[in-house]
């Protein structure tokens, strides 16, 4: 569908601690423990609401942060998201949870008993993860390979789908599959919408795959606009050929902004952060996400080829795919050397960075919504509050004199102002195809 006969561009919020800058929290201005306060996302849920955004987006992860890079508290994600709908009235609320280490029947009542009670807002991100933190936290020595962490994820899906249309007297569970064995219905009422949306991030191919099948919006990581429409098409694609209207999978790939009222006050605040980091992106994380040693790569050279070729082992590659297919992608189409990699890469972690004034910012997510590389974005301003109280106030007017964005709400329930509507689920996939 062409990007003029769409409802709007569809702008969520992505919360991750004090801002997405890695050292946001080391500003003096900031309380670098306020992710670990409910009222600190309230705030914030209501200036994205006074900016009318679709959805409030939280991240999760089960491992913990080494305590010497950022602080590592933090609170469960639909614990938040509770707290943010108590003082909101339209903002979805999209929580992210894995399937590897969650158990699928806790999960669909967890997440359909925020949908009722939020008044149909609510969204379930599908994760796999990746960490072996993660792992550990858990009891296990190590990852699942990537191959059984999706074949559960795949199961874990249909699982929790067929538990919400069970509620409210809809039909029983009866499900036998590699991972679970399930025999029952939800005790809990259906929702406004229905039930919950759901939304993957993942770039890796099979990722890519159970997007396309399962999801309703995809949390996308792409550098450039090439890519940000290849990967768009693709995702289109594997919907169709599934039997699902591609325009009801929004693609959103993430967005990091730092917004000045001239560009050199934007890049000044860009530089006061970087100035409390201890350097740029780090060579050995960098490293890691490529899956070579930090002395395999030269800082004045390009990628070496064997990175260029693909990870040697994709189904046990333990980083993101996605994001080490975001950094390749960059380094070769913009001819970087490592060094230069590393100073594009600071703070981004795989997504696309404005620096630079509210009209700057608005013509980034006009091309990208009529270029097809996106229905719409997950903001990540680089600090809380301020950062996010300026797109607000001088971005979201811009938008709306574009005709790109609504004016006020019209629909209250997120799968309304989505324009997704319920439908039957995708034909299951043989497990181990």
């Amino acid at each position: 569908m062409p990007a003029e006969l769409r409802r709007h561009v569809i702008l969520n919020v992505n919360v991750l601690d004090v801002g997405f800058t890695p050292d946001a929290w080391r500003h003096n201005d900031l309380d670098r423990l306020a992710f670990a306060d409910a009222g600190y996302y309230q705030r914030i849920g209501r200036i994205a609401e006074r900016g009318t955004l679709d959805a409030l987006f939280l991240a999760d992860s089960p491992g913990l942060a080494d305590p010497r890079v950022k602080p590592s508290l933090g609170l469960e994600p639909t614990l938040i998201l509770g707290a943010v709908a108590a003082v909101t009235e339209n903002l979805g609320l999209i929580g992210t949870a894995s399937s590897t280490f969650n158990d699928p029947w806790e999960l669909a009542y967890r997440f359909l008993s925020l949908d009722y009670v939020s008044g149909g807002r609510a969204a379930w991100n599908v994760v796999t993860s990746w960490s072996p933190a993660a792992a550990a936290n858990f009891g296990l020595s190590e990852l699942p390979d990537r191959d059984a962490r999706y074949r559960r994820a795949r199961e874990f899906v249909e699982v929790v789908t067929s538990l919400w249309r069970s509620a409210n007297g809809g039909p029983a569970v009866e499900y036998r599959g590699e991972f679970f064995d399930i025999s029952g219905r939800l005790p809990a009422p259906v929702s406004a919408q229905g039930f919950p949306l759901l939304v993957q991030a993942g770039g890796s191919p099979a990722g890519r795959e159970l997007a396309g099948r399962e999801a309703n919006a995809v949390f996308s990581a792409e550098l450039s606009l090439h890519a940000g429409i290849e990967h768009y098409n693709h995702v289109k694609a594997v919907a169709a050929a599934a039997g699902r209207d591609p325009a009801q999978v929004k693609i959103l790939p993430g967005l990091i902004t730092t917004i000045g009222s001239t560009e050199g006050e934007a890049r000044r605040r860009h530089e006061e952060t970087q100035a409390l980091s201890r350097g740029g992106f780090p060579l050995s994380e960098l490293a890691g996400a490529l899956g070579v040693r930090p002395d395999e790569l030269d800082l004045d050279a390009l990628l070496p080829r064997k990175v260029l070729n693909g990870p040697p082992d994709p189904a046990h590659f333990t980083g993101s795919l996605g994001f080490r297919e975001s950094v390749v992608r960059l380094a070769t189409e913009e001819g970087l050397v490592v060094r230069d990699l590393l100073t594009r890469l600071a703070g981004g972690h795989g997504h696309r960075q404005v620096v630079g004034t509210p009209e700057q910012v608005a013509d980034t997510i006009e091309q990208w919504f009529r270029a097809g590389a996106a229905d719409g974005f997950n903001l990540m301003p680089d600090r809380f509050p301020d950062g996010l109280e300026v797109f607000a106030d001088h971005v979201v007017p811009l938008l709306r004199r574009r005709g790109l964005f609504r004016h006020e709400y019209e629909d209250r329930t997120l799968r309304g102002r989505l324009n997704i509507p319920i439908s039957q689920p995708a034909a299951a996939i043989p497990v181990g195809s």
